[in-house]
């Protein structure tokens, strides 16, 4: 977390300083006015995993981590939109029966009882994935599949599966390609469907799926580079495959070491950073040019928590009931 020198000499002034009158409320409004200020005022995820056999644990791993972070710093189940290609949990191979594992030195289970899964097996599909982000549904469809974002929204997008250049693999049948993920966030921007967008690609030659984007206030971020694999981490013997990438693994201990409440200081520049190629063994992608904030002082919770802000207004909603005839 990097402070500006102003910060840093009221610090230590107060702290060595007997001729320097200064409280906590003070440093406080300091540190404030250095981040920017945040222009939402609530938060949504839509959190998926392409992924569908066995040996792909680690995608079903990956999203879990994320989402755990997520809900630990405020964001609810209503706002988080939940998609898993397949049933890992209940796998006939699966030794733990009901349970998925995120790394082999915890035994914290992340499929828990209260994890919400929207969109499971065969509905996680490219169709459902754009429809779901442009908003294209019926009216009657469930609340629980509908991404409800609107212009006072930050939308966090989190891809995880197999990939290669320009494109993302769905259930292994089926291909998202980059010019798809652009065209459905330029449709979220004209209809008012997000604030700010953060886009994360978590899987080979990752940073190809946002080259194509041309919308305002998008950040983009990516696992690896558009020529470069991305990488496994940890391998469990007993359940038989790897539990987890290494991307994903890194940037959850970074959120659960960091930006442990809501009032942390970690910034998304520090987020980027938090997988140098040592750990990752590719180089993380990071896009900004499309964002007018500088990352150095965003809150990294301006789109992994919420804080609930809360606000009052009226509209008229016209529901078109034909369907009922």
């Amino acid at each position: 977390m990097l402070f500006d020198a102003s910060i840093l000499i009221l610090i230590i002034l107060c702290i060595f300083s007997s001729n320097v009158q200064c409280d906590e409320s003070s440093i406080v409004l300091k540190v404030e006015k250095f981040f920017e200020t945040p222009t939402h005022v609530n938060n949504w995820a839509v959190l998926v995993d392409t992924s569908r056999f066995w040996q792909n644990y680690r995608h079903a791993s990956n999203v879990l981590l994320l989402y755990d972070r997520i809900k630990a710093l405020g964001i609810p189940d209503s706002n988080i939109i939940l998609m898993m290609a397949d049933n890992i949990p209940c796998n006939a191979r699966n030794p733990y029966a009901g349970k998925i594992f995120g790394e082999t030195r915890s035994n914290k289970n992340l499929y828990t009882s209260n994890v919400e899964v929207d969109y499971k097996d065969y509905d996680v599909t490219v169709l459902n994935f754009i429809r779901l982000l442009t908003g294209r549904v019926h009216p009657s469809f469930p609340r629980s599949k509908r991404l409800l974002s609107n212009h006072q929204s930050n939308v966090l997008i989190y891809l995880t599966g197999h990939g290669g250049e320009d494109f993302l693999k769905f259930q292994d049948n089926e291909e998202l390609t980059s010019k798809d993920m652009a065209d459905a966030i330029e449709i979220m921007y004209h209809r008012q469907r997000y604030n700010e967008l953060l886009f994360i690609s978590d899987t080979c030659h990752a940073e190809s799926m946002y080259t194509p984007i041309t919308t305002p206030n998008v950040l983009a971020t990516s696992s690896s580079l558009t020529h470069e694999e991305s990488y496994s981490l940890q391998v469990d013997h007993n359940i038989g495959v790897y539990v987890n990438d290494r991307y994903a693994y890194y940037v959850s201990e970074f959120l659960k070491d960091k930006v442990n409440n809501l009032e942390s200081n970690s910034t998304m520049k520090d987020f980027f950073d938090s997988c140098p190629i040592t750990k990752c063994l590719s180089t993380v992608g990071v896009r900004t040019d499309l964002y007018e904030k500088n990352i150095t002082r965003v809150r990294v919770t301006d789109f992994f928590g919420s804080k609930r802000i809360f606000t009052t207004f009226n509209e008229e909603m016209e529901i078109d009931d034909g369907w009922f005839k």
